[in-house]
């Protein structure tokens, strides 16, 4: 099969590999290539794009780093269109995510509104659809979460399971996608402002509200909770930022 649907241009500032990886994933997204369909060999997609077959290996290998193409070896190997899960590109949504918020500056106040609503959500399909694990699961990060020897690394990590826990009760895998940096990459900028101020028993407390609404089914007492918690997070914020300001005053 042809995959080149776009001229691979020598002069363009991409390198070529990039371009005909860019093709290649075009044809795969448009559907010309299907999931577990063989690409042509090195030497046919080098004749296709006119290029030379280290270039060609180059971008096989852009493809593979991104989880679009597996290779195989033997008579019957190559390269294949590879089937993605939702749960195998949450690193890449994470990456992402957490580029984008340490690349262009947004504020503690943008990322906690952007999280929380989109956690707010997911709360009335988690209240109908939310399994006896996700509960368990919820229950025991609140636990860990009230151990007093817990470090701040550790509470984070509890943090963000307890979020997950949340938002993949809502048995919606695309919703899991996209929260996956909403909650692992937001949450922990949100801890580390917020760390040396807040309160343990506080956050515990509201964890297990969400928890309690979310085992009775009740949508509203869980968005409630969540409110509740947003309004917290930012309150803790703004006296933590403020501090900081003052400090940076004072020298």
């Amino acid at each position: 099969m042809n995959v080149r649907h776009k001229k691979i241009d020598p002069q363009n500032p991409a390198d070529l590999s990039a371009q005909i990886a860019s093709a290649i994933r075009d044809a795969i997204v448009s559907g010309d290539l299907i999931v577990d369909q063989r690409l042509p060999s090195e030497a046919e997609l080098s004749e296709q794009f006119n290029v030379s077959r280290p270039t060609v290996r180059e971008a096989l290998k852009r493809l593979a780093a991104q989880s679009l193409i597996r290779t195989q070896r033997g008579a019957t190997g190559g390269a294949f269109v590879n089937r993605i899960s939702f749960e195998e590109a949450y690193s890449q949504q994470i990456t992402t995510s957490t580029l984008l918020l340490s690349m262009n500056a947004v504020s503690f106040e943008t990322a906690c509104e952007a999280r929380y609503a989109l956690e707010r959500a997911c709360a009335p399909l988690s209240a109908r659809r939310r399994s006896a694990d996700h509960l368990a699961t919820m229950r025991a990060e609140c636990h860990r979460q009230s151990q007093p020897g817990l470090t701040d690394e550790a509470f984070c990590a509890s943090d963000v399971a307890f979020h997950r826990a949340l938002v993949d009760g809502a048995g919606n895998p695309v919703m899991s996608y996209q929260l996956a940096g909403a909650v692992e990459a937001m949450q922990p900028l949100m801890n580390m402002i917020t760390f040396t101020a807040r309160s343990r028993v506080e956050i515990v407390a509201l964890h297990t509200r969400v928890a309690d609404a979310l085992e009775a089914r009740d949508a509203k007492a869980a968005d409630t909770a969540l409110c509740n918690l947003e309004n917290y997070t930012l309150h803790l914020g703004h006296d933590v930022m403020a501090k900081r300001a003052k400090s940076r005053e004072k020298l």
